[in-house]
């Protein structure tokens, strides 16, 4: 049986992009994103970079290989601890302030920071992962881990949008893991190109939540 959206699809997807200091702020990709992982072995790279494919299709996207700009352009680090983004030159040219970041992580007890770059549209040029494989998230399938990363890359989502409810759905042993139908419509909707590449504006929800709504009712779920 198909997930029926919530009552109120346009508070929904508001809160989907209200962050914690109260502002809608919406973005979505405005080029292919091309993927690079690290810490992780040769198929824990493949469950990554098929997870963010199968992601990508259902907004309409193909991964690139590289992007013309910046070679790679969603990057996604496991590390054991926080202090080991330290030990990554590299990194540290991407993220100002790495040493505190980390600091702030580890007092937090975080496992998972995510961080945009922008486009001068608003629209996402980057996105970096920082994956801290903890007791918690070794606890996790692979799949799944992988499927909820790539998700929260697609969108800016609001810090809270996830804190709460896992957006992934078992759907059998061998089938795996899926999104949840109603959050695969968001991400449609959000990916339609009749709407903004990002924006302020909470009546962008009710944009959003009109196609999502449009999707539901033709059985497209």
């Amino acid at each position: 049986m198909a997930e029926a959206d919530p009552p109120d699809a346009a508070a929904a997807v508001a809160a989907l992009f209200t962050h914690g200091d109260g502002t809608f702020r919406f973005a979505r990709w405005g080029r292919r994103p091309a993927p690079m992982v690290y810490g992780t072995d040769d198929a824990g790279v493949r469950i990554f970079e098929e997870a963010l494919g199968s992601v990508a299709r259902l907004a309409g996207m193909e991964l690139a290989a590289t992007d013309p700009e910046l070679g790679a352009n969603f990057l996604v680090f496991f590390c054991r601890d926080w202090a080991e983004l330290g030990e990554l030159p590299a990194l540290g040219q991407l993220i100002p302030g790495l040493d505190a970041l980390a600091h702030r992580l580890a007092a937090a007890r975080a496992n998972q920071y995510r961080l945009f770059g922008f486009d001068e549209d608003g629209a996402i040029r980057a996105c970096i992962s920082l994956i801290r494989y903890d007791a918690a998230l070794q606890q996790v399938p692979a799949g799944t881990l992988a499927l909820s990363q790539a998700l929260q890359g697609l969108l800016l989502w609001s810090d809270r949008a996830f804190a709460g409810e896992s957006p992934i759905v078992s759907v059998g042993d061998r089938a795996g893991v899926v999104l949840k139908p109603w959050l695969r419509r968001v991400l449609r909707a959000a990916y339609d190109p009749a709407l903004p590449a990002a924006g302020r504006d909470a009546a962008l929800a009710l944009r959003i939540a009109a196609r999502v709504q449009l999707a539901e009712e033709a059985g497209h779920a």
